[in-house]
C-alpha cells in the first residue's frame, strides 16, 4: 500500500491585493446575499458569476421548510448563466456570506454539490474559473474548481450513445 497526499494551491488575500474585476465580483457577491430567502438558518449567501463577456449574474441561497427543496447561491448564479447565456464561459465566481448581524469573518467554501455544478459549468465552457472566496478578514482566490474537488466525476465517466 501507498499512501499519498493532495495539496492545493490557493492564494490568501487582503482586498486591496484584489483586481478591480475582482472586487466588483466580490461586491455583487455581497448585495446577491441580500435577496437570500433563509428563514430558518438565517444564514445568506450570495454569488456572483463573471462571464468571458463581462457580463455578471447573481445568485443567493433560497431555503424552503422541505430542506432537501431549497438552493445554494453557487448553484443559482450558474444555473441562471447557462439558462441565459449557455454559450458564454464563466471566468470568474465570487461567493459571500452572511450570518445576520455582518458578514463572515473567514471566507465560506461551497458545499459538494455546487462543487461538482462549478466543475462541469468550467467544462462546459472550457475554461477554468477564479474562485474568489470573501471573508472579511481576507478573500482565497483559487485557480480551478479541481483546487476544490480533486477527485473529478466528470461527464468523461458517463457512457456516450453511439451517434
Amino acid at each position: 500500500m501507498e499512501k499519498k497526499k493532495i495539496v492545493i494551491d490557493y492564494e490568501q488575500c487582503a482586498l486591496e491585493d484584489l483586481t478591480v474585476d475582482e472586487l466588483r465580483l466580490i461586491e455583487s457577491a455581497k448585495m446577491a446575499t441580500r435577496t437570500s430567502y433563509a428563514p430558518y438558518s438565517h444564514f445568506a449567501v450570495g454569488a456572483a458569476a463573471l462571464l468571458d463577456n463581462g457580463e455578471t449574474v447573481t445568485g443567493s441561497n433560497q431555503e424552503n421548510v422541505a430542506f432537501p427543496s431549497g438552493l445554494c447561491a453557487e448553484r443559482t448564479a450558474l444555473f441562471c448563466c447557462g439558462a441565459h447565456f449557455p454559450d458564454r464561459a464563466v471566468v470568474a465566481l465570487g461567493i459571500a456570506a452572511h450570518d445576520g448581524k455582518d458578514f463572515t469573518d473567514r471566507p465560506i467554501t461551497p458545499c459538494g454539490a455546487c462543487r461538482q455544478v462549478m466543475l462541469e459549468t468550467e467544462e462546459r465552457g472550457q475554461h477554468e474559473m477564479t474562485i474568489l472566496l470573501f471573508g472579511k478578514q481576507c478573500v482565497w482566490r483559487i485557480a480551478g474548481v479541481k483546487s476544490l474537488l480533486p477527485f473529478t466525476f466528470s461527464s468523461d465517466f458517463v457512457p456516450r450513445k453511439e451517434e
